[in-house]
């Protein structure tokens, strides 16, 4: 991982504003960016920079970085928004508990690595992320063509307004996931949370494991494929939907349009549907398995 460069910093503090701006071709290793002159944005436009071993405890110290490999790393939670608009790089083995990390960046790819941080990876694009673990508040809002494998999430908002996404073998602890989410895929994973991807559209999963109330309402082009549901009460209300279910659905609620297929489901609500002026009636089809 580690790449020879033309130059190497190491064994150094940094305190002072923009201590390293511009670097370029240039290994920073073992370095410490803190000190009572609190300033900001030390590797600011970076270019081909590796940084091992460092640790950080100052704001903004990866804004508009390109081409750069940051591993074996901390990010305290004094190191506020400190990777925002950066193109290009690896991300790997860290431990980062700094606010608002990732912002508008692209093509970022993370690996191995343990992250606390609210409100993470707002609007970026072209992000992959490999066995990590993730707690956020708020997290991938408005982020597109993104990859996912082996995350473990815990925390509430996520995924909101994201499109083009791929999870596979994931856990994800969380509550709003996907609200408003256009072509996401989800396989091999568990979703647990309330209110799971309600106003979605092109929403895929596949033999996923699905905890809790009120799931999957108001979608479009919604699939389940070899899927399991717990405790999924009120379950599709007025949803588009195509679904194979293995085991139980508490409820289905006047679900749209489509097929729903389950070993048993535990009451069915057929309501009148109301939409503005307009009363309609589902023209989804129950059935299940066992009957």
């Amino acid at each position: 991982m580690k790449k020879l460069r033309s130059n190497t910093v190491k064994e150094a503090v940094f305190d002072e504003e923009r201590a390293l701006y511009n670097l370029r071709d240039t290994l920073v290793l073992s370095c410490v960016f803190a000190g009572p002159k609190d300033g900001e944005s030390a590797l600011k436009e970076a270019r081909d920079i590796t940084v091992e071993d460092c640790r950080f405890s100052l704001r903004y110290p990866l804004w508009h970085a390109e081409r750069f490999v940051l591993s074996l790393s901390s990010m305290d939670e004094l190191t506020r928004a400190p990777i925002w608009y950066a193109k290009n790089g690896l991300i790997k083995d860290c431990n980062i508990n700094s606010i608002k990390c990732l912002r508008e960046c692209s093509d970022i790819r993370i690996e191995d690595c343990t992250i606390n941080s609210p409100e993470f990876g707002w609007k970026c694009n072209g992000i992959y992320f490999h066995n990590c673990t993730l707690t956020s508040e708020y997290v991938f809002l408005g982020t597109t063509d993104a990859k996912f494998d082996g995350l473990r999430f815990q925390g509430k908002y996520s995924f909101q307004y994201t499109e083009n996404i791929v999870i596979e073998n994931s856990f994800l602890d969380t509550k709003d996931a996907f609200w408003h989410a256009k072509n996401v895929t989800v396989r091999n994973s568990t979703l647990r949370g309330e209110y799971l991807a309600w106003y979605s559209e092109g929403l895929t999963l596949e033999n996923c494991r699905i905890i809790g109330t009120q799931p999957l309402c108001y979608c479009k082009n919604l699939r389940l494929i070899n899927c399991t549901m717990e405790g999924t009460d009120l379950s599709f209300e007025k949803s588009d939907v195509e679904a194979t279910v293995n085991g139980n659905i508490l409820s289905v609620k006047n679900p749209r349009r489509g097929s729903i297929i389950a070993n048993s489901i535990g009451e069915i609500i057929l309501e009148p549907i109301v939409e503005g002026d307009v009363t309609v009636t589902s023209e989804c089809k129950i059935e299940t398995k066992d009957a």
